[in-house]
């Protein structure tokens, strides 16, 4: 068993650092909790950033993932609104933007993923928005309401949500992506096209295929997206989202191998045996599809900071899981699990038309992803048959007459 009375620092207050944070307290970690982050709150929730923050229906408070005494209830002492500057593995410490230095006996590195930023002219003009943290999610409720326009640079699932909240508060959206669909690296044709559709329906019009060359703007303020056909589209503000960029120049500064992330086995460790890394800055082994990857999801940070705390402490290791993510749009819950490695069928199951439905991935005859829009019993046991690589007969999936609990059986 690893030493219980170990000090344990961890890097990123997000929803991995924070949550680590508490699994270490809950398998029986005694020893000293150092959590450092950039923002001024105590860890939170994001993903209702783009949705219930921006309908005013949450707050820091109701979205803190603890309350505000746990932590010195717990012995974890919180260090807010500073960032970790420079890594010395040699000497176990922590180099902080106060100035202050934080050894530790074992580094947790929790530092996400940020947003990808555009560099066109007019990159810095006030009204120009991303969306990664409260701070974010508060600038852009602000901007939004009856009358005013929101171009969205990006049309993966935060631009999406995005769209959905601007309506529901009355703003208009415009959707601009640079390929021909949306959600065109990570979902398939079937799907981009339902929620192209849905999302039209609902007053959110679409640019696809475009090349956004500039953001144009009056007395510092964007009120505008130039295009390279030479097309003004006309706003109060701009989102944009295209992706995200990890965290990991910490790491690569201090000699840790990286690739697209921070590299690290299935039990979260890196190469160095005092340095973890958790959640979306990591790159990590999927053995279900023998690949390594990066996944930018809830879910595989509670999976990886519930693994690094057990082995922090010596259990033994935990069966990996089935990745899954979900997206919230309107009135749809979109539920994705697995990864589409390989695939080379897709099965659609339900009616796209009364919106509930599954698309299906397949390999052969093993489900290797299912995207399941307002259908929990097909992401459910999709999920299910994906981690036992059971094989499915095709002809019974296809059919919604038969139930899932007898596709799988």
């Amino acid at each position: 068993m690893a030493d219980p009375k170990a000090k344990v620092v961890i890097l990123g207050a997000g929803h991995a650092g924070g949550s680590v944070a508490g699994f270490l307290r809950q398998v029986g970690h005694e020893g000293p909790i150092v959590l450092i982050g950039e923002e001024p709150i105590p860890p939170y929730q994001r993903p209702p950033l783009s949705k219930a923050w921006l309908k005013g229906e949450a707050d820091a408070d109701s979205l803190a993932l603890r309350g505000a005494d746990w932590y010195d209830d717990n012995g974890c002492e919180l260090k807010l609104n500073v960032r970790a500057v420079s890594l010395d593995r040699a000497a176990k410490t922590v180099a902080l933007s106060t100035g202050e230095t934080v050894s530790y006996d074992i580094l947790i590195i929790a530092t996400g993923a940020r947003a990808r930023r555009l560099t066109i002219p007019g990159a810095d003009l006030d009204g120009i928005l991303e969306l990664r943290t409260a701070a974010d999610a508060e600038q852009l409720k602000r901007a939004l309401g009856p009358g005013k326009t929101l171009a969205i640079i990006g049309g993966g699932y935060i631009g999406l949500e995005a769209a959905a909240s601007a309506r529901a508060l009355g703003a208009s959206a415009v959707i601009l992506e640079r390929e021909q669909r949306i959600l065109a690296r990570v979902a398939c044709q079937a799907l981009s096209d339902f929620f192209t559709a849905y999302h039209q329906a609902r007053g959110v019009s679409f640019r696809l295929g475009v090349e956004i060359t500039a953001f144009e703007g009056e007395a510092g303020k964007v009120t505008g997206v130039r295009l390279a056909d030479g097309g003004l589209i006309a706003c109060d503000a701009a989102l944009v989202g295209v992706g995200a960029i990890p965290n990991d120049d910490l790491a690569r500064a201090a000699g840790l191998e990286c690739a697209n992330g921070i590299v690290v086995d299935l039990q979260a460790r890196t190469a160095d045996p005092s340095i973890y890394a958790i959640g979306d800055v990591t790159h990590r082994p999927l053995p279900l599809y023998g690949v390594t990857h990066r996944l930018e999801s809830v879910p595989n940070a509670l999976e990886q900071a519930k693994v690094a705390a057990g082995e922090i402490f010596g259990k033994p290791p935990l069966t990996p899981e089935v990745p899954w993510f979900w997206s919230d749009q309107y009135d749809l819950k979109l539920q994705i699990a697995g990864l589409p490695f390989d695939a080379d069928t897709i099965l659609v199951r339900g009616d796209p038309a009364a919106a509930k439905f599954a698309v299906f991935h397949l390999k052969g005859d093993l489900v290797q992803a299912v995207e399941a829009v307002n259908s929990p019993p097909e992401f459910m046991m999709g999920r299910s048959l994906i981690g036992s690589r059971k094989p499915v007969s095709r002809e019974k999936l296809a059919d919604s007459s038969i139930s899932m609990k007898e596709v799988a059986a």
